[in-house]
C-alpha cells in the first residue's frame, strides 16, 4: 500500500509539477533558471511505471526554447530603447549648440540689469491694458511700465534702467511683474545662451541663459 501511495504522490507531483511548468512558460512569469529548476523536479518526481509522454516533454522544451527567445527579445527591445534615447538626447543637445551666442526670450520673474537696456515680454492672455512692474530687492517699485492695450500674445518691453523719477539705478537684480486689470501675467526676459547641457530625464535638454540661469529648451518662447 506505502508503494501505491508512493506512486501515485509522484505522479500527482508530476502532474502538478508538469502544469506548473506549462503555465508559467505560457505567461513568462519565471526565467530560465527557475523553468529547469521546475523542469527537472518533475523528472525527478515522475512515476517510473509512468514516464513523462515524449510528446510533452517535447512541447515542454519547445516552451523552453519560446521562454528564452521572448527574454532575449525583450532584453534586446530594451537596450535598444536605451540606446534610441541616449542617440535623441545627444542628437538634441548636439542640435542646440548653434543656439549658443544666440538671443532667446525665456520665462523669468526676474531680470538682471547690468548698466545697458534690457527687453522682456508679457504673456498676455487676452487683449488689454498691460502694466510692467518692476521692484529692487526690497520690494520697492523702482519702475512702472504701461504697455497700453496690448492684443493676446507676446507683448515686447524694453527697460533703460532708470527709475520712474529718471534716475539711473544700480546694477544688480531686480523683480518682475505684469498685470492686466488686476490679473497676473506671465514675464519672459532676453538673454544670450552661453551653454547647452542635459539634466536628466526630468529636465531634458536645457539652455544655460546669461543673467537667468538654465532654462529647459522646451521653455524658450523666442528665439532671436
Amino acid at each position: 500500500m506505502s508503494s501505491v501511495n508512493q506512486t501515485q504522490a509522484a505522479t500527482a507531483a508530476s502532474t502538478a509539477s508538469a502544469g506548473s511548468v506549462a503555465s508559467a512558460a505560457a505567461t513568462g512569469s519565471m526565467s530560465q533558471a527557475d523553468f529547469l529548476k521546475l523542469l527537472t523536479t518533475q523528472l525527478q518526481t515522475q512515476d517510473p511505471t509512468h514516464p513523462l509522454d515524449n510528446s510533452q516533454f517535447v512541447s515542454q522544451l519547445a516552451q523552453f526554447s519560446q521562454l528564452a527567445s521572448t527574454q532575449e527579445l525583450a532584453s534586446t527591445v530594451e537596450s535598444l530603447g536605451g540606446q534610441i534615447t541616449s542617440a535623441l538626447q545627444t542628437s538634441q543637445v548636439l542640435g542646440s549648440s548653434n543656439l549658443v551666442g544666440r538671443q532667446v526670450l525665456v520665462p523669468s520673474s526676474s531680470l538682471a540689469y547690468a548698466g545697458s537696456p534690457t527687453s522682456g515680454a508679457v504673456n498676455v492672455a487676452s487683449a488689454g491694458d498691460v502694466a510692467v512692474v518692476i521692484r529692487d530687492g526690497t520690494g520697492k517699485v523702482v519702475r512702472t511700465l504701461d504697455l497700453g492695450a496690448q492684443p493676446a500674445g507676446l507683448a515686447s518691453f524694453s527697460w533703460d534702467g532708470l527709475d520712474d523719477s529718471g534716475k539711473p539705478v544700480a546694477a544688480g537684480s531686480y523683480q518682475l511683474a505684469a498685470d492686466s486689470g488686476g490679473s497676473a501675467l506671465s514675464t519672459y526676459v532676453a538673454g544670450t545662451v552661453s551653454g547647452v547641457g542635459y539634466g536628466g530625464s526630468s529636465v531634458g535638454t536645457y539652455l544655460e541663459v546669461a543673467g537667468v540661469g538654465g532654462v529647459p529648451l522646451s521653455a524658450v518662447a523666442q528665439i532671436n
